[in-house]
């Protein structure tokens, strides 16, 4: 039977980022749609923005990694990254306000320009293009269901026919593969949107939306643009199934030909906000692309080895009862690696987060603690007392 060092689950940015840093392994990637990057990756707008605001951890991973994004970008795929800047625009006084108490904290240059604030290091790619580079050469099989997995005799079953020394997983929102209460993630849906206009845009926006650049010049004076992305969080299981089976009653890709886009609300808003941004002349919807985005609960993103919940309190269960355990001690599952909870952020954190997920799997490098799964399984564990 064929061994691969490794197999990736998933093939949004994620996975795809983690497939190129270990190209030259012996690969394999498991893909359960037609295409790659079908999810929220696929309806990314791909916006690499800078974070603003009060200094905490996140915004620090979050600046790191869009320095690094860029570079990375640029050089993997320079006809699809649009180094523009974005001019970011206060939804109103209170978040200027806002802006002003903590623009000290900046970690970027910014100039005052029109209604807000431009900072040149901001960039877009364009999504499918960069996760179809990203996977180029690498064997990957699509249409392929995981029903689950096992470790025995040192290596990872795959429904008992595909077996490898080092599974990863990054399927986003989607975690029931992983079978532990702990990982907790809160899928946000929302659309994004690709336009035709005869208004061309030299740089990226944000106000209540992002509004692209005009990334590329179609027939008769007319210009392509992306606006993104909506944002909806569900209360229920309930209401997240009615508000996938009206999205069933579309397509999950338009085109111009296809008037039905028009039915969407989600699209009529996206066209409203970003016209309060800058007035978008003879628009035409071209695409239309809905995914969830993958968050966790204090927006950190979750990556490295698995905690096996079960082993660990068998072995500590103290743990319960609010004892200490170094997280060096917690029980965890051979071999087996995630990176998940990107949120809407996947583009600019992926790059190097797969970067220090590889190096951890390779090198046992220490991988930074606010990221780990520690903190959700402690998190967990205080809640089952």
């Amino acid at each position: 039977m064929k061994i691969y060092d490794y197999v990736i689950i998933g093939s949004g940015i994620a996975g795809s980022c983690i497939a190129n840093e270990l190209k030259d392994e012996n690969l394999l990637i498991l893909e359960k749609n037609s295409k790659n990057a079908q999810g929220a990756s696929g309806a990314a707008g791909a916006f690499l923005n800078p974070l603003l605001g009060k200094n905490n951890n996140f915004k620090t991973l979050v600046n790191a990694s869009l320095l690094y994004a860029n570079d990375f970008y640029e050089k993997l795929v320079p006809e699809s990254f649009f180094n523009v800047g974005v001019l970011r625009i206060p939804k109103n006084e209170e978040e200027r306000k806002k802006f002003e108490a903590f623009k000290e904290d900046n970690d970027f240059d910014y100039i005052p320009k029109k209604d807000g604030y431009f900072f040149d290091v901001a960039s877009h790619v364009l999504a499918s293009e960069v996760c179809n580079t990203l996977i180029k050469n690498i064997e990957i099989k699509y249409d392929y269901d995981v029903k689950h997995i096992n470790y025995k005799n040192e290596l990872w079953h795959i429904n008992e026919e595909i077996f490898c020394k080092n599974l990863i997983i990054t399927t986003g929102k989607d975690i029931n593969l992983l079978g532990e209460k702990y990982i907790n993630i809160r899928p946000v849906w929302g659309e994004k949107i690709d336009i035709s206009s005869t208004t061309c845009i030299s740089y990226n926006s944000h106000k209540d939306c992002s509004l692209s650049s005009s990334f590329e010049t179609l027939d008769k004076g007319r210009f392509k643009i992306s606006i993104g992305a909506t944002h909806h969080r569900f209360a229920s299981y309930e209401e997240e199934i009615k508000y996938l089976n009206e999205l069933d009653s579309l397509n999950k890709t338009y085109t111009n030909d296809d008037t039905k886009c028009l039915v969407s609300s989600d699209s009529l808003k996206l066209l409203e906000k970003a016209n309060d941004i800058l007035l978008l002349k003879d628009v035409k919807i071209l695409d239309v692309k809905r995914g969830a985005r993958a968050c966790s609960f204090d927006y950190l993103p979750l990556i490295g080895p698995l905690i096996d919940s079960k082993e660990t309190l068998e072995f500590y269960p103290y743990l319960k009862k609010g004892s200490k355990v170094p997280a060096s001690k917690f029980k965890r599952y051979k071999k087996l690696f995630i990176l998940n909870g990107l949120g809407g952020r996947g583009f600019v954190l992926a790059p190097y987060l797969s970067k220090i997920l590889v190096n951890h799997i390779k090198n046992n490098i220490e991988l930074p603690n606010d990221i780990t799964l520690d903190r959700l399984f402690m998190r967990w564990v205080r809640k089952e007392k």
